[in-house]
């Protein structure tokens, strides 16, 4: 399916029908703020969603991609044409509340979703974006989207289904062009936890599947901006015995619970936004020297605690596939990035280091702190299904946790 004409066009000279569709009839819309229409077929829930929408470059994972709580408000563009083709399952979501979808509002493919080709697969992609809520559209040149948003940057949309293939265009380009920017947005209180509980699941294997906790040497608490189940599973595998507490939760409430360290995790939305009421209480922990450890959004709260700034990019990292160098190991890692916001090193205070960088565009990737006992990272170490040259990360967090309590 190509695109209808429009205001806009990707495509300079779509083929259409008499009636200005190229046939079939189309059955989805994508509507970008800018006026750009892009016509396809409609899959997942007939249902009207809007976000901002970016690509995401991975060849696999798409589940755990689409019920990442950090892509909350996004609608999702993947660059690889065969999303769908294994499935699905019920072992491989993101969402600590496997019921709902808390992670991307709508979903944009290439080709066709074909009959699951995998033995762990439960459920066919179809079914599973329907009972989740979550829309989709087929049939998108994801080629000409993916360089519409790197020239123009992520633009806010409305993806609109309809088996009938009816749509107020006029209506849907108003809606899109009126939905408010990602900045200053703060999204953590629709993904995150509204109150705290133990986590005791470890990570899975093929023999046994999910493991359990074991002794629980180290206490963690887990402030939860829309933490990711894989993140919590690999801390388990650690022996650490982990209990997430709400965004919200104070520094009274924290240290109540006499944690070993503190976990920062991901999540949506601006970091200033959320930053608003969790810097004091992150600021409150590093001074109080409390081991903290923060990942992707955490690492961005982070970052603010110390004084420093972050700001939003053009077009965000997104993928399974980047380069980061970690300077503490001068070792080239492979990881997985989702974020739209990134840490502004010249706003580093002097006893903030920068340990990891991005080299696809320079960007911060990771920081320590020279008189605290805290890091972070911009990337997710804990990515599933991978790649996992960053896994030593979490090691580090336990390190850093026992080198604390000898000397404490």
């Amino acid at each position: 399916m190509q695109q209808a004409s429009s205001e806009h066009s990707l495509h300079p000279t779509p083929l259409t029908d008499a009636q200005g569709w190229i046939e079939p009839k189309p059955t989805a819309m994508l509507v970008l703020a800018d006026g750009t229409v892009i016509s396809g077929q409609a899959i997942g829930a007939e249902t009207t969603a809007t976000g901002e929408v970016c690509f995401n470059t991975a060849m696999t994972g798409y589940e755990e991609i689409l019920t990442d709580p950090s892509y909350a408000g996004q609608i999702i563009t993947f660059t690889f044409p065969h999303i769908g083709n294994v499935g699905t399952n019920e072992e491989d979501i993101e969402t600590v509340d496997m019921a709902h979808s808390d992670g991307a509002r709508g979903v944009v493919v290439h080709t066709d979703i074909t009959s699951p080709s995998n033995w762990r697969a439960s459920r066919h992609f179809d079914a599973w974006l329907k009972a989740r809520n979550i829309p989709g559209i087929a049939g998108v040149d994801t080629r000409a989207l993916t360089a519409h948003i790197r020239d123009h940057g992520m633009a806010n949309a409305v993806l609109a289904t309809n088996p009938d293939g009816k749509f107020d265009l006029a209506a849907l380009k108003a809606k899109a062009a009126q939905l408010p920017s990602m900045d200053g947005l703060d999204l953590v209180p629709s993904v995150g936890a509204k109150k705290g509980f133990d986590w005791t699941e470890a990570s899975w294997s093929l023999e046994n599947g999910y493991g359990t906790l074991g002794h629980g040497k180290h206490h963690v608490i887990a402030i939860d901006f829309g933490v990711k189940r894989n993140i919590l599973r690999l801390l388990t595998d650690r022996d650490c015995r982990v209990t997430v507490v709400p965004a919200t939760a104070s520094i009274e409430e924290i240290l109540a619970l006499k944690p070993d360290g503190v976990f920062l995790s991901n999540g949506p939305g601006d970091p200033a936004a959320t930053g608003t009421y969790s810097v004091p209480v992150i600021r409150a922990l590093i001074e109080k020297n409390v081991p903290t450890f923060g990942i992707c959004l955490g690492h961005q709260m982070l970052a603010l605690a110390v004084g420093a700034k972050t700001m939003k990019m053009h077009q965000g990292h997104h993928g399974a596939n980047h380069p980061v160098k970690d300077f503490t190991t001068n070792k080239v890692e492979i990881v997985s990035m989702n974020h739209g916001f990134a840490v502004d090193r010249d706003s580093l205070p002097k006893n903030a280091v920068e340990t990891h960088v991005s080299l696809f565009d320079g960007s911060n990737c990771g920081i320590a702190l020279t008189d605290r006992p805290a890091f972070s990272v911009q990337h997710h170490p804990e990515a599933s299904p991978g790649p996992r040259d960053s896994h030593y990360l979490f090691d580090r967090f336990v390190e850093l946790m026992a080198t604390h309590h000898k000397a404490a």
